[in-house]
């Protein structure tokens, strides 16, 4: 197969682009926002819808990363290898994911009413919310269409024949781009979304993802006192035993 210049721009040097910003975003963001590496709660605003929204999202997004990484970083062979067959794999992957795929679906669909219906979480939302929300939601979009149109039409696609191995080659540095030139036009646009999503994840709200209370784990005790208006040297007497006539 002769691949075109286009074919190493879409499937090389635009995966390593995306990683290289992702890893030094994340660093940068580190190094000179501390304090902005968070989430910027809107609870305070509004918390029914964000009730149902969040939990939705927050567990379907979990699922459908765990199982992008069973389908693209386990290899084909490894699951056969433990007598799980690729119809197994297929039924399995397919009717979790989709359930996984559908309420997270759901639950940001409902996130982004809150955030558009709801007036103080509406004037909280920054532009580069705008454009984390609008990624995040074509890269799932993209994803679910293409799992789903597939199985829909009887002719579902094995991405671990293809996709799996290329993305797999990536991290060996040893590209592939060959192996995306035939794969579904739907599979190389969720491919190619969800790599523009990992370029800005640095530098929006979802930058939370990588962070974890370890601190919490060895940080010293925080003790608290009353600040009672005691004269240097005087104790404050025991509840119940005040001496008379003060």
């Amino acid at each position: 197969m002769t691949l075109t210049a286009k074919d190493y721009l879409l499937w090389v040097a635009v995966p390593y682009a995306a990683l290289g910003m992702c890893i030094v975003g994340l660093i940068w963001r580190y190094r000179y926002d501390k304090f902005g590496w968070t989430t910027r709660s809107s609870q305070i605003y509004e918390n029914r819808l964000l009730r149902l929204g969040s939990p939705l999202f927050h567990y379907g997004i979990v699922f459908v990363f765990l199982g992008h990484v069973i389908g693209l970083v386990i290899p084909e062979s490894w699951t056969e290898a433990v007598g799980v067959s690729e119809s197994m794999y297929h039924a399995a992957s397919f009717s979790l994911g989709a359930i996984a795929g559908v309420a997270t679906v759901v639950g940001l669909l409902i996130l982004i009413y809150r955030r558009r219906t709801v007036g103080p979480v509406f004037s909280a939302t920054t532009r580069n919310d705008k454009i984390m929300y609008i990624l995040l939601g074509l890269t799932l979009a993209l994803g679910l269409g293409a799992t789903l149109y597939g199985n829909l039409t009887g002719h579902p696609h094995n991405y671990r024949e293809d996709i799996a191995p290329w993305f797999r080659s990536i991290f060996y540095f040893q590209p592939k781009p060959e192996l995306m030139v035939n794969a579904p036009t739907g599979f190389q646009l969720h491919a190619l979304s969800a790599c523009v999503l990992f370029a800005f994840w640095p530098f929006s709200r979802l930058v939370h993802v990588f962070s974890a209370p370890v601190g919490y784990l060895t940080r010293p005790y925080v003790v608290y006192r009353s600040r009672d208006n005691l004269n240097p040297g005087e104790s404050k007497p025991r509840r119940g035993w005040e001496p008379v006539g003060r």
